[in-house]
């Protein structure tokens, strides 16, 4: 069950989780730990562990001993010993598996370990939320603290105590930062303790969380506590292209997951020559370019003839290896070649949406114009289009006094019927009587 700030809004919207990940029902808490022997009773006559591990802001978390025998269960809000004041926490582990834990971080529990006081009180968790609010603001304006400085750090994250007594900056840097005005400047800005923590890019990241470029939350902001060193040396066993753009993470350091599959790469390439590999023939000596390290195939170029790859079996490089070692010369890397079949490439594409071509927007859309002027023309001016042999007889039609210049010329409509002709005949003929 999430916490309340997971709820929907108003509109029936979600909201989202406003405690970035990190909710105060350890239902999406960071680096949660399983307590798998929860349901486990202790025999008989033996005391519970009495520490217990306390989450604060994302994802630190401590141990403290529960001197005071209280109750607690997962969830629980207690105030904790701090220096000074106290500070508020949540619960987050308690049994048995707390030893394991502290073994694990190398703790010792029967050494000195910090109390628990008291479970929060309203009082203390009202304090508590009144500081967490301060830190977004508080942030903003220390950055600017610092710019202004012009001191080359960055603040990622402020944390108060629970008790509003002091505020924690944790910062980045490059190089060696002289922080003592800002300390000052910080004092007097906002009235309260400061405490300046340097912390790591990686674990700035694991603070601050966020997604990586699989899709899945940060592994150091999930579940990854110890930070191993990571090189380039890890890209190369696994035949990775040195791309600083895609072997980097969100800390600009090189992924923590390369290292996850390296112990499998460096078994399988045992069996594999290196790629330093140089075999000798008749035909020219040959460099090793490429290696598939789970299908055993290794390509090969002639020295001068970069461009043709050839492709041989691990067993066969070995053979030739070893006439090789015996001053012994194959004939060419031909005789040896594999030919590789690529797979024909099946067309599952279905097109849900009706859109057949996908160049459909390339083709530009025939302008509606002509139509609409054609529907404006006159009967005759469209006459004209369809019949370019139609033009002249047009124009006289239009001019018809076009013909008494050239009495000879024919007009096209004296074979129409005139109905003022026949009088005018019968006229010529009275005057001829």
């Amino acid at each position: 069950m999430a916490c309340t700030s997971c709820s929907t809004s108003d509109g029936g919207a979600p909201k989202g989780c406003k405690n970035n990940g990190t909710c105060g029902t350890d239902s999406c808490n960071k680096l949660t730990v399983f307590d798998w022997l929860s349901n486990m009773t202790l025999p008989g006559g033996q005391a519970p562990f009495d520490c217990v591990e306390v989450r604060f802001k994302n994802g630190r978390k401590e141990f403290y001993r529960n001197a005071e025998k209280l109750t607690l269960s997962i969830g629980d809000i207690v105030a904790t010993e701090a220096s000074p004041g106290h500070d508020v926490g949540i619960v987050t582990l308690t049994g048995e598996l707390v030893k394991v834990q502290m073994k694990k971080k190398a703790v010792n529990h029967e050494g000195e370990v910090a109390k628990i006081y008291r479970k929060a009180s309203q009082k203390d968790i009202d304090i508590w939320s009144t500081a967490r609010d301060k830190e977004e603001p508080m942030k903003v304006r220390a950055r600017e603290i610092a710019i202004g400085l012009k001191l080359q750090m960055k603040i990622s994250d402020i944390e108060f105590q629970g008790d509003g007594s002091k505020a924690t900056f944790y910062y980045t840097a490059e190089d060696r930062v002289d922080f003592r005005q800002l300390i000052r400047d910080f004092a007097s800005a906002f009235s309260t303790r400061v405490e300046m923590k340097q912390v790591g890019f990686r674990q700035e990241a694991a603070r601050l969380g966020g997604i990586g470029s699989c899709g899945r939350e940060l592994c150091c902001s999930t579940w990854l506590t110890d930070f191993r060193s990571v090189n380039t040396s890890a890209a190369r066993y696994q035949q990775l292209s040195l791309n600083p753009q895609k072997l980097a993470g969100q800390c600009g350091k090189l992924k923590c997951c390369l290292n996850y599959e390296l112990d499998t790469y460096m078994d399988a390439l045992k069996d594999i020559p290196d790629m330093e590999t140089k075999l000798s023939t008749e035909k020219g000596d040959a460099i090793c370019q490429k290696i598939d390290i789970f299908k055993g195939l290794m390509w090969f170029a002639y020295i001068g003839n970069f461009a043709q790859w050839h492709i041989l079996k691990v067993a066969q490089v070995k053979e030739i290896m070893a006439q090789n070692k015996e001053k012994i010369k194959v004939s060419a890397l031909e005789d040896f070649a594999v030919e590789i079949e690529k797979p024909a490439v099946e067309k599952t594409f279905q097109n849900a949406m009706g859109q057949d071509s996908l160049t459909r927007f390339d083709q530009p859309k025939k302008s509606n114009n002509n139509k609409k002027s054609n529907k404006n023309r006159r009967p005759e001016v469209a006459g004209k289009d369809k019949n370019p042999n139609a033009g002249p007889k047009i124009i006289q039609k239009i001019t018809p006094n076009s013909n008494q210049n050239n009495p000879n010329q024919s007009n096209p409509t004296q074979n129409k019927p005139n109905p003022n002709g026949p009088k005018i005949r019968n006229e010529k003929k009275d005057s001829n009587k």
